[in-house]
């Protein structure tokens, strides 16, 4: 014992998440944790109606989740736990299998919570963190804004008292608008009180345990005042005591069937916590391991599965309200379970009296969070385009569903990267108003010089855009003023070349050499020059035709770089430096 003590480098290793750590910053980490406790224990009650299962199961999600995760994570901030996002994702897949809150339906959600928590450890022995860079930061804004409008109208019925019996959103606005004539004025009451007084805590007291208070007051008039026996619907008897370990007993069709939803969930883990532990990593000058944050949420998963528990996340709202505490370590997270524990083991009998109105309102005050008007207005401010894909997914979750949706924001960001490479940039040297050579947007009619155009290809050459690449390269040279005798490339934003776009640029030379224009190659890495001579490029372009640096092309055309002014020797011959 003593020699692991005297280690402190081998406990940072083995526990990353909690080590290095003084008595003064556990100390620190403790109150954020007790804070936490206070705020985030009512929002994770709240989760429940977002997935459908008992409200217990929400307190069980922040028990061993939290404690696997900081054994096994990296992260010294991500906060693992309930997440409204992949809630969304499963309850509205599984809601057709099963009863929601039946023990049919829980053993559904343990199983494809396991079966997160398998693919999960697939992607860390493969590896495979970089998928989360699949999803654009973009596309994510979009996601999350079309859940939190998705979540808000499905919490609308509790909040009014009323019953809809659809899952889909426009459905529920459907009924909801045609049962406006009976809403319950008691539970709007509460509810209202419930999301105003949480919405003023946030705004004016952000760091106080308004939630908390708000639930606790709640509690005890719904009981002083008998609300149940009023008419209005309260969540009932919570069983108290730690969870038992349970396995899902489902059958091998449904849980082939449970595959996709995993799937599916398992990009929505990877996307947000990756993002959110590698914002509050460079915020504090730490080092993210994404692959070992994987491992953490594995273990997080399997820990929930066999808890009766349901699809933990790393969630942005959480960790952030663990950051504005000042928590700096995973202590906060531990003290965190272990306040729970004490609620579950003492003072889950009070719950039994919180009304479904007010857990409803703290879920809209949730989603309402999630809509991200500002994030999509900063999006807007430095790329429409962009901004068009973001509402497009957002617009798509509550229309076609939470799956799909999530579904189309990695196809949007994959076709935004596509096109990008598709079309890139290519711009031409050319003189500006101070005689200088100038980058400008590629166009006929352009030239460097007399005979000459310096051109730049801003994208690798594969099979898609080589063609545009060729026809670029024939239309300026068709354009130019004065013939082109020489065709200068940099290709500095070129790293690779495939096979296909190898054939159109041998094509391209043969066919410019022809017309008496010679191409030469500045730039060249060692990588795309291993390309050009495996694909049979640089023997089709001769000799001393491909340089690392652009002005050894230059100089190879008979281009004297002087004091930054480019000037065009006319009747210099080429040189012939070395390739």
């Amino acid at each position: 014992m003593r020699w692991f003590q005297g280690k402190p480098g081998l406990r940072a290793r083995l526990f990353p998440g909690v080590f290095p750590l003084t008595a003064r910053g556990a100390l620190r980490d403790v109150m954020a944790g007790i804070n936490l406790a206070s705020m985030n224990a009512p929002q994770v009650l709240g989760y429940t109606r977002i997935a459908g299962a008992p409200v217990v199961t929400g307190l069980y999600t922040v028990l061993l989740p939290l404690v696997l995760f900081a054994i096994f994570g990296a992260s010294r901030h991500l906060v693992v736990a309930a997440d409204s996002a992949t809630a969304a994702i499963f309850s509205t897949a599984l809601a057709p299998m099963a009863t929601m809150g039946s023990p049919k339906y829980m053993a559904l959600v343990g199983m494809l919570t396991l079966q997160t928590a398998v693919l999960l450890l697939a992607a860390r022995l493969f590896r495979l963190g970089f998928l989360a860079d699949f999803l654009s930061r973009t596309t994510l804004v979009g996601f999350l804004t079309g859940v939190g409008v998705q979540v808000s109208v499905a919490m609308a019925p509790d909040m009014l008292g009323l019953k809809v019996d659809t899952r889909r959103t426009l459905g529920q606005l459907q009924e909801l608008a045609a049962g406006l004539g009976h809403v319950q004025p008691l539970e709007l009451g509460l509810a209202a009180v419930a999301v105003g007084a949480i919405l003023a805590g946030r705004w004016l007291i952000p760091r106080f345990p308004v939630p908390l208070l708000v639930v606790a007051g709640l509690i005890a008039a719904s009981a002083w005042f008998d609300f149940a026996g009023h008419g209005v619907a309260v969540i009932g008897v919570v069983p108290g005591g730690l969870p038992s370990l349970v396995w899902p007993d489902v059958s091998w069709s449904e849980t082939l069937a449970l595959l996709p939803v995993a799937g599916s969930c398992v990009v929505m883990i990877l996307a947000q916590s990756a993002a959110t532990s590698r914002v509050y990593a460079v915020r504090y000058g730490e080092r993210s391991d994404i692959n070992a944050d994987i491992l953490g949420l594995a273990a997080a998963n399997a820990g929930a599965a066999i808890t009766g528990a349901f699809v933990v996340n790393g969630s942005p709202t959480q960790t952030a309200m663990a950051d504005s505490n000042g928590a700096r370590s995973q202590v906060a997270q531990l003290t965190f379970a272990a306040v729970v524990a004490i609620i579950l083991l003492f003072l889950t009998g009070p719950l039994q009296y919180l009304p479904h109105a007010v857990l409803a309102g703290i879920v809209f005050t949730i989603a309402v969070n999630m809509i991200d008007i500002r994030g999509l207005r900063a999006i807007y401010a430095e790329s429409p385009g962009e901004c068009g894909l973001a509402v497009l997914t957002a617009v798509a979750v509550p229309c076609i569903g939470v799956e799909q949706g999530i579904l189309l924001a990695i196809a949007l960001s994959l076709i935004r990267h596509v096109r990008h490479s598709y079309r890139p940039h290519v711009s031409v040297l050319a003189p500006g108003a101070s005689g200088r050579w100038e980058p400008a947007r590629a166009r006929a009619g352009m030239q460097t010089a007399p005979g000459l155009i310096v051109c730049r290809f801003g994208a690798d050459l594969f099979y898609a855009n080589a063609d545009s690449f060729a026809d670029t390269a024939r239309a300026l040279v068709a354009g130019a003023p004065a013939p082109v005798r020489d065709l200068v490339i940099d290709a500095s934003a070129t790293t690779n070349i495939d096979f296909s776009a190898a054939q159109v640029v041998r094509a391209l030379i043969a066919d410019l050499q022809q017309q008496g224009v010679q191409i030469v190659l500045g730039r060249v890495s060692n990588g795309l020059r291993a390309d050009l001579e495996r694909h049979g490029v640089a023997a089709a372009l001769g000799a001393n035709r491909i340089f690392s640096t652009l002005h050894e092309a230059l100089d190879a055309v008979g281009v004297d770089y002087h004091q930054g002014m480019a000037q065009r020797q006319p009747d210099a011959a080429p040189a012939s430096p070395a390739v």
